[in-house]
């Protein structure tokens, strides 16, 4: 298996886990507290907290654990002029597998509660204050992601990335989707985590524009040599694969 396919394999399982987690505790949630929607968001967002931690302190070492197209992309523009970070050649591979990832994951977690496999979300979304709420919060996370990789603190990103999307749950009206793919993938659920096909446009152009917010951000902030873009997530390739 080359380096690549062994990359893309990584982000496919980790952002399929991601959406699976996602999805999965909130259709438990469901189940656990049918009246309490307030609980839910608070089962929701715990699982979510810790299996995405999980995932990248799993994966990580193979691909970075980006698991997330906005990710990879300021990952490739940090990087591109010192050919550190993602290659051009390499990012349309990982935001295919991200998002194939995050539509299996989706379905998987329907049936893994014995729901039908293939849904489509009714969950409306979009309003003014959720397309605000996704900017603010892909921008935040763009800039924990890449402030830590640029401050040598790239270790830590695991437990920060997590607490960071965890608060996004609740400070933001979107519960911080902050991810095209699993956007895209959580349309395949039509449960508590799922997001109807029509408010998607909306949530992803709003995603595009955080991760610019984001990016110019690192810049000004942390205007350090762009070799730390390929510690984004975590360093990866420290693993030895032979």
């Amino acid at each position: 298996m080359t380096d690549l396919t062994r990359r893309l394999l990584a982000e496919f399982l980790g952002t399929a886990l991601l959406v699976a987690v996602v999805v999965g505790s909130g259709i438990s949630a469901e189940q656990l507290s049918p009246d309490d929607v307030g609980v839910q968001l608070l089962e929701n967002s715990t699982a979510t907290v810790l299996g995405l931690a999980v995932l990248i302190l799993v994966f990580g070492p193979v691909s970075g654990a980006h698991f997330n197209p906005v990710v990879s992309v300021v990952c490739w523009l940090l990087g591109r002029r010192q050919g550190t970070g993602l290659s051009g050649r390499d990012l349309p591979g990982y935001i295919v597998a991200q998002t194939i990832g995050a539509v299996v994951g989706a379905i998987l977690a329907n049936v893994m509660f014995d729901r039908s496999a293939m849904q489509i979300s009714t969950h409306h979304r979009i309003t003014t204050g959720h397309v605000i709420a996704e900017v603010v919060a892909t921008a935040g996370l763009i800039a924990v992601v890449f402030g830590l990789a640029r401050s040598g603190r790239a270790a830590l990103s695991a437990a920060a990335v997590g607490a960071y999307i965890g608060a996004a749950y609740w400070f933001t009206s979107s519960t911080s989707f902050a991810n095209p793919a699993v956007t895209i993938g959580r349309v395949f659920s039509d449960t508590f985590a799922g997001i109807a096909p029509a408010s998607v446009p909306g949530y992803l152009a709003a995603q595009l524009l955080g991760a610019l917010t984001g990016l110019a951000l690192v810049a000004i902030l942390y205007p350090a040599t762009a070799a730390a873009a390929d510690n984004a997530v975590i360093p990866r390739d420290t693993i030895d694969t032979h």
